[in-house]
């Protein structure tokens, strides 16, 4: 059987399940590239099956786990019979962390294998997984988790995704593999994350499909540096630019910022498309491409295609909320909707594209109300103790918890809590004890003119038309 040639487009990946199954099994449906989120997994199918699993979705996933024991497991510790009641807070999930934590792998595999098998079901399109390197913590068992299911790709951007093909060749053979995980003053004592699988599944199995790695970047240096050896080596890239949507990588240099407060980028954070082409792997340009002239822009530089996230962000098979979703359409396509590049928002650093929505955190009275904690952690980074014991801590914590982590008061200010804006956004925010609910924060790029063209309340289909035949469907 002949290997299914490269997709002109990619569904990019977005959000906290922004990019969830339907989202990508509708554009895998069209002969494109489909992509879910693979960030914070474990909680949005916990958080589903407190819920009641409308339409039982998750649990026809989850009978299609390898190992049924773990998946009745994960049932019986998340799943409630027609929901919980309104108001009443979810049910925590295990933390990220260093240490081995059986039923933490467990959850994470099979939640990534239960979104990884609906986007799936139905066709035989191409379907792939977004991973963030910052996210170092979840990669091994929400990798296996997605590679049980049959993912055709991974991608990985936030980072530098070094080790990740490594990873995949050994995952594929069923065998133990690590990853170096970053701890602030470590000096140089490595510190990793890794799995067995045969902890997961201790059948003998048949080898796993390997997928395809696509590294994110935003630089030609950095995609020459994986491409120089054969264990670094992705199958191909996508190339961002500035304007793309979620996370944008700071601009080389100094920070300079424009009067809006927003990062300046020049000349060296240009990428030179024909350094990326010369070598040799496939490639996508990212972040104001979503149109058919941005489609032909790319192929003319020796692009393989396109990511898009916006157009799809926006359309009715995706994960935000709907009523949030709809405001977005609308003021987008009013062009009234302002993003912001805010360099501060992020924990991780890195500027983040934040929708100014009113009843959001972008609305400086709802940031202000909120109480600052750091309760689901996927940001936190892990950080070298007095005394030698690892601990962990996030810029968007309390600002004298950060402090006496031996974090600074600078770093922390005006830090947002994306873990749980994010999960807000598609609708499974957190109520608190006190009757506190976790307002959204949402995220979104700067360009738009891809609702050109396309019908109000659009569907993946008409963007992949709009696109590829410069039409709707």
């Amino acid at each position: 059987m002949s290997e299914a040639a490269p997709p002109v487009l990619i569904q990019g990946g977005m959000g906290v399940a922004v990019s969830g199954w339907r989202l990508a099994r509708a554009v895998a449906r069209t002969g494109q590239l489909g992509v879910v989120s693979g960030t914070a997994l474990d909680i949005t199918l916990a958080r589903r099956l407190q819920r009641g699993d409308p339409g039982g979705h998750l649990r026809r996933a989850l009978a299609r786990f390898p190992v049924p024991e773990i998946a009745e497991r994960v049932l019986g510790r998340y799943f409630v019979p027609g929901g919980t009641e309104p108001g009443q807070p979810y049910r925590p999930v295990p933390r990220l962390g260093l240490r081995p934590n059986h039923a933490r792998d467990e959850l994470i595999a099979v939640a990534n294998f239960a979104e990884v098998f609906l986007a799936r079901e139905g066709h035989d399109g191409l379907i792939g997984v977004n991973y963030l390197e910052k996210v170092q913590l979840a990669t091994p068992a929400a990798v296996y988790g997605a590679m049980l299911a049959g993912a055709d790709y991974v991608l990985m951007g936030a980072g530098i995704p070094a080790e990740i093909p490594h990873l995949l060749d050994e995952f594929a053979a069923h065998r133990p593999a690590e990853i170096t995980v970053t701890v602030a003053g470590a000096d140089d004592t490595r510190h990793t994350i890794g799995l067995d699988p045969a902890a997961l599944s201790p059948r003998p199995a048949e080898p796993l499909r390997r997928p395809k790695l696509l590294a994110i970047v935003s630089s030609h240096v950095l995609a020459a540096y994986l491409a120089r050896s054969p264990q670094t080596r992705p199958d191909g890239f996508v190339v961002e630019t500035p304007v793309a949507g979620g996370h944008s990588a700071p601009p080389r240099g100094r920070l300079r910022l424009d009067e809006a407060g927003e990062p300046l980028y020049g000349p060296r954070d240009e990428v030179d498309t024909g350094k990326v082409a010369e070598l040799g792997l496939p490639f996508w340009l990212a972040g104001g491409y979503g149109t058919p002239d941005g489609l032909a822009r790319a192929l003319a530089v020796g692009a393989t295609g396109i990511q898009v996230g916006s157009a799809f962000a926006l359309c009715r098979e995706s994960g935000f909320d709907d009523g949030l979703r709809r405001r977005l359409l609308r003021e987008a396509a009013a062009g009234t909707l302002e993003v912001r590049n805010d360099p501060r928002a992020s924990p991780t650093g890195f500027p983040f594209k934040v929708a100014q929505v009113p009843g959001t955190l972008s609305e400086p009275g709802v940031h202000e109300r909120r109480p600052r904690l750091c309760d689901l952690g996927y940001l936190r980074t892990p950080y070298v103790k007095p005394g030698g014991a690892i601990g962990y801590r996030c810029p968007a914590e309390p600002v004298d918890t950060y402090v006496r982590k031996g974090g600074s008061a600078e770093e922390a200010a005006g830090r947002q809590c994306l873990c749980n804006g994010l999960t807000a956004a598609i609708g499974l925010g957190q109520h608190r004890g006190d009757g506190y609910r976790e307002p959204a924060l949402l995220t979104l790029g700067q360009e738009t003119s891809f609702l050109d063209g396309l019908p109000e309340n659009h569907s993946a289909a008409d963007v992949v038309h709009r696109i590829l035949l410069g039409a709707p469907a």
